[in-house]
């Protein structure tokens, strides 16, 4: 059913949860270890969906099991990894460089796309990121070009990028998932069966972390933090997310990411006293320009019929 929305609005969706994590994740980085967050966030939320994909599990187990290897990539690149790598750099690097980073993710699709044989890139596709880079560089700049030239780069800036291409790997493989009659898989589906398959891999980590590092008090604030990142950075998100991938392609779905650095700049602003300024407005603009270039972009090859001669 939730396939039935336009992909844009899955897509904002999408950008719209993310942001927020972003902002919950770097306001908890110094209470809750990253790999806790990441193993406790994917724990809530298989727990919250059992009761609405149980079923959906049962009746495709056979499909579940004959595509066992994708959904394990999709697991660990989109749940494990991304989070896991994200929630680290927030810790060890500063919101500027994160954001400047994972700006190149709709840069990094196209490249991951033509390497695995997927997607090509057409010349309005490639104008619409170039514009949409433009805005996040305003925002994520402050508009103050010496931010971007005295930029000094960590390591947690590798873990950004790291992220950056696990979610680029997992967003192209999306594509791969079977279609036909009797061979698709329900998107809530493949949510589930990822979920659960990302715990069972991160419960490792997770333990290893507990003994090493600890864990985290269980109070309001964390319980908050962690229903957040259940309920709308993972289940909303990864529902919208892997209904709208497979209908515009990786390539196209790769752009909304910009609007990450702006819902992020937004609830900066809500929830953390910061005010808007000329640079957010004017970094708007050219990303809604980009979104929708691209999102309007015809495939490569994909022409009108031309008209035979009588």
């Amino acid at each position: 059913m939730i396939s039935r929305f336009p992909a844009a609005l899955l897509l904002t969706l999408s950008a719209l949860f993310w942001g927020g994590n972003f902002v919950v994740g770097r306001w908890a980085h110094s209470d809750i270890p990253p790999l806790n967050l990441t193993f406790w966030r994917w724990l809530a939320a298989g727990v919250i969906l059992l009761p609405f994909v149980a079923r959906g599990m049962w009746l495709h187990r056979d499909l579940i099991r004959q595509h066992f290897a994708l959904l394990l990539v999709l697991a660990v690149t989109g749940m494990v990894m991304f989070h896991s790598f994200t929630y680290i750099a927030l810790g060890t690097t500063t919101a500027i460089n994160a954001a400047v980073v994972l700006a190149s993710m709709p840069m990094v699709i196209p490249v991951i796309s033509v390497v695995m044989g997927d997607e090509r890139l057409c010349r309005r596709q490639a104008v619409g990121i170039a514009i949409s880079v433009l805005g996040v560089v305003a925002i994520v700049s402050r508009g103050d070009w010496n931010v971007l030239i005295n930029l000094s780069f960590t390591p947690g800036d590798l873990w950004v990028l790291a992220a950056v291409l696990a979610w680029s790997v997992y967003s192209v493989l999306l594509k791969r998932l079977p279609k036909g009659e009797g061979q698709r898989l329900p998107p809530m589906v493949v949510l589930g069966a990822t979920n659960w398959i990302a715990i069972a891999v991160l419960l490792p980590f997770y333990l290893w972390e507990y003994s090493t590092v600890g864990g985290f008090v269980v109070n309001a604030s964390s319980l908050l933090v962690i229903a957040y990142v259940a309920l709308f950075a993972s289940i909303a998100a990864f529902v919208c997310w892997n209904a709208a991938v497979p209908q515009v392609g990786a390539n196209k779905a790769g752009l909304f990411i910009h609007l990450i650095p702006l819902f992020a700049s937004i609830f900066s602003i809500i929830f953390l006293g910061e005010s808007l300024q000329t640079y957010h407005l004017i970094g708007i603009a050219p990303i809604l320009l980009g979104v929708y270039l691209t999102t309007t972009a015809k495939p490569p090859g994909d022409h009108p019929p031309q008209l035979k001669d009588a």
